[in-house]
């Protein structure tokens, strides 16, 4: 078939970048009854095509004297996928998000025997789904909260890696590089 000439397409373009940098706090499940809190920071980039973006996500955080040991807790956790705006206002805006990838686990591991070891540790395939709203300062930068359920995993007291439960909140500080469009009710 022949080539028709005429108008060029034109590829698909962003419509905004992201960066976000800030806190995060995960709580985690240490057993059927406990939790720990580890605090830490979080760093998040998106392209965002209108109301919808990938995002890519990296959280640190740690917990301190873990089981009187004087050992910590780490969760590295890197994820990434869709992020959808709901709504999106003059002032404020929703978003939820589903993203997946990997989270590296360490810490101290209280076994059946009541045995505490140091120093264990596992990378695995981690998952989290949550959403929250964005708070525009300028129309270049927004402060961001949210609250994701995160997958990730460890060892439990019989020493078998199973999945954790974990509930991470953040506050970041977000810049928008180029035109993010909000309707101006």
């Amino acid at each position: 078939m022949p080539i028709r000439s005429g108008a060029p397409v034109q590829a698909a373009k962003s419509k905004s970048i992201e960066l976000g940098l800030g806190y995060s706090y995960v709580s985690q499940g240490v057993n059927q009854s406990n939790r720990m809190g580890l605090r830490g920071e979080d760093a998040s980039f998106t392209i965002g095509f209108s109301r919808l973006g990938i995002k890519a996500d990296v959280g640190y955080v740690q917990a301190g004297n873990v089981l009187g040991t004087g050992r910590h807790s780490t969760v590295l956790s890197y994820l990434a996928g869709p992020v959808f705006h709901p709504t999106v206002h003059r002032s404020f805006d929703t978003y939820v998000q589903a993203l997946v990838g990997g989270a590296k686990v360490s810490g101290p591991i209280l076994t059946n025997g009541g045995l505490i070891l140091l120093g264990g540790w596992t990378t695995g395939y981690a998952w989290a789904v949550g959403g929250g709203v964005e708070y525009w300062v300028t129309d270049s930068v927004a402060i961001r909260t949210g609250t994701d359920y995160m997958r990730t995993s460890f060892y439990d007291s019989s020493l078998a890696v199973r999945g954790q439960n974990n509930l991470k909140t953040t506050a970041s500080v977000v810049y928008y590089l180029g035109k993010r469009e909000r309707s101006r009710h």
